[in-house]
C-alpha cells in the first residue's frame, strides 16, 4: 500500500461542494467577471466600465415606476397574416418568443406614477424577436397613448429594437405613419412624449416614434442609428468616426437631448414629467 493510500484512508476529505451556474455574470463589453449579486443591485449595469446590459420590461417597470402599478392589456392583432415562411415558419418563431420571455410580444405598456406623478409607460424588449416592429407592437403603442390620454398624463416609451420585423412586411412598415399619427393624438391633447432610447434602437423604430419625443433621453453606450455602421461605410466610402451611433456621439451632435445613468433615470423622468406638466396641473 503507498503512502498517498494510506493518508486518503486517514484523511476525511470533505465532498465537492455544488456552487450554482448563475453565481458568475461575464460582463458583455470588458469581460470582467462579477458576482451576479452585485451585477443585479447594481441595475444590471457592470460596477467595473458602466456597460448597460439589456433588460426587459417587468424588471424596467420595476426600477423606474413606484409600487403598485399595472400593466395594461395587450391588444389582440392578427398573426402571420402573410403566412410566412423563412427557414422556420413564423407562427413558431412566435411561439419559441412567447416561451423564451413568457411575454405576448415585444412591447408592454403599464400605467401608474413615478415618484406619485401619473405617467404610462412602454418598454419594448430586445430578447422578443429583436423588439421588432410589428402590427402587435404598433397596436401596443397605440394604446399606450390612448391610455395616456384617458389618464392626462406622459407617455414614456423606452425604446430597444433592431427595426421592422420582417415576417410582416408592408404591414409592418405601417406602424411606421400610425405611431406617429399616435404621437400626434398626444400632443393634441397637450401631454408631453418622452422616449428613452436603450441599447440597441435601429432600424425603423429611429426612423419613427424613437425620435419624436418632445425629450429624447438615452442611456450610456446606447446604439443608435437607422443603418448599420458597416452598411454606410460601404455607401459613402469613408470610415466613419470614432462611437458613432453611440449615444455620446448623438448628444455631442444635438440628436439627443441627454445621456442618464441607469440610477439616475427615475429620478430625471419624475423631473421632466414635473417641469412639462406643472402648468396644467396648477390649472
Amino acid at each position: 500500500m503507498s503512502w498517498l493510500t494510506r493518508v486518503r484512508q486517514k484523511i476525511p476529505f470533505l465532498p465537492k461542494r455544488e456552487t450554482p451556474d448563475n453565481l458568475w455574470h461575464k460582463c458583455n463589453n470588458c469581460e470582467a467577471m462579477i458576482f451576479t449579486r452585485e451585477w443585479e443591485e447594481n441595475r444590471f449595469v457592470c460596477p467595473r466600465c458602466n456597460h448597460h446590459d439589456r433588460i426587459g420590461p417587468r424588471l424596467r417597470f420595476d426600477q423606474i415606476m413606484d409600487p403598485g402599478f399595472s400593466l395594461l392589456p395587450p391588444p389582440t392583432v392578427r398573426e402571420d397574416p402573410l403566412k410566412f415562411r423563412d427557414s422556420k415558419r413564423y407562427v413558431d418563431r412566435l411561439k419559441v418568443a412567447r416561451q423564451q420571455t413568457g411575454e405576448p410580444d415585444a412591447l408592454l405598456n403599464a400605467r401608474g406614477s413615478i415618484e406619485g406623478l401619473k405617467a404610462v409607460v412602454g418598454v419594448q424588449d430586445f430578447a422578443f424577436m429583436g423588439g421588432s416592429m410589428g402590427l402587435g407592437v404598433g397596436a401596443s403603442f397605440v394604446a399606450g397613448v390612448h391610455a395616456a390620454i384617458e389618464a392626462r398624463c406622459p407617455y414614456i416609451i423606452f425604446t430597444a429594437a433592431g427595426g421592422a420585423r420582417m415576417q410582416e412586411g408592408i404591414m409592418s412598415l405601417m406602424q411606421m405613419p400610425k405611431t406617429t399619427v399616435a404621437i400626434a393624438q398626444l400632443k393634441e391633447a397637450g401631454l408631453p412624449y418622452i422616449v428613452v432610447l436603450t441599447d440597441p434602437t435601429t432600424g425603423g423604430v429611429t426612423a419613427s416614434y424613437a425620435m419624436l419625443g418632445d425629450v429624447q433621453l438615452a442611456e450610456p453606450g446606447a446604439l443608435i442609428g437607422f443603418a448599420g455602421q458597416r452598411v454606410i461605410e460601404s455607401t459613402i466610402r469613408e470610415k466613419l468616426p470614432e462611437g458613432f451611433q453611440r449615444a455620446e456621439y448623438l448628444l455631442e451632435h444635438g440628436m439627443i437631448d441627454m445621456v442618464v445613468h441607469r440610477h439616475d433615470l427615475r429620478e430625471r423622468l419624475a423631473q421632466l414629467i414635473g417641469y412639462l406638466t406643472s402648468e396644467k396641473a396648477a390649472a
